[in-house]
């Protein structure tokens, strides 16, 4: 598992603050209208929003908020119509690659907040292709690992459609095709396993290796600011940064 798959199993445990605040909900919620908006209400013909809705279900988000937001996004009321999704490219502390994800009504705006973050945390926004060619899409299944049989689990997740289980510390990461994931997570709970996490994501084909406690902090505070950010949805980073690193500064 990279370090940035290490801290997004550490944020959905921290998420549960961002929860009850409301804004973590707002957001996927945005998230799910655009994709219904845009490319229809039925989940299994739209991956867009297929990831939207298992993005949600992974932060426990109740089903009826899931429901209207497919709903408002289908139906003809203006939220979310004015939204559309733009990607940024930068680099962090120690060259660490970063892309960001948006949903904006104002890209002049969502410009100027994510480079003032960039510039903030010590790095830079760069220009469109910069890094992405760094990164692939994957699903991603996050699973506990205490007290899993990895053998089930992994012929659990290889016949719903994995190419590789992987384990790391406290968690097995189950990786698919992206048009494989919601039947690898239906496949791994239906064998009775827990699923901490179940997304699309962009998985670093190479990473910077950083040991260095106080320049992780320094990596972790703009990918912290920048996930903060009101229209910023999903941040992806090439840091690989060790375990115990990786707890001391989330604790």
């Amino acid at each position: 598992m990279s370090g940035h798959s290490k801290w997004s199993s550490i944020k959905h445990k921290k998420g549960a603050a961002d929860a009850k605040r409301g804004k973590l909900f707002s957001k996927l919620a945005r998230a799910i209208i655009v994709a219904a908006r845009e490319g229809g209400p039925d989940p299994a013909a739209n991956l867009a929003l297929q990831n939207a809705i298992e993005k949600a279900r992974s932060y426990s988000m109740p089903k009826e908020n899931i429901e209207r937001a497919i709903a408002k996004g289908a139906g003809t009321d203006a939220e979310g119509s004015g939204y559309e999704t733009v990607v940024y490219e930068g680099y962090g502390p120690e060259g660490v690659a970063v892309l960001v994800e948006a949903l904006t009504d104002n890209r002049n705006r969502t410009v100027s907040d994510v480079r003032h973050l960039f510039s903030k945390h010590g790095g830079h926004l760069g220009t469109a292709g910069a890094v992405a060619w760094q990164f692939e899409r994957r699903g991603i299944v996050l699973v506990p690992a205490d007290g899993v049989d990895e053998d089930a689990l992994v012929l659990a997740a290889v016949e719903g459609g994995a190419d590789d289980v992987e384990l790391d510390g406290s968690s097995f990461e189950i990786s698919s095709a992206p048009e494989s994931l919601v039947a690898v997570r239906a496949a791994v709970e239906a064998a009775g396993f827990h699923v901490d996490s179940a997304e699309f994501a962009m998985i670093p084909k190479v990473t910077v290796a950083i040991s260095d406690e106080a320049t992780a902090r320094k990596v972790i505070r703009l990918v912290d600011g920048l996930e903060e950010a009101d229209d910023v949805q999903d941040v992806y980073a090439n840091f690989d940064i060790p375990e115990t690193v990786l707890d001391a500064v989330a604790s």
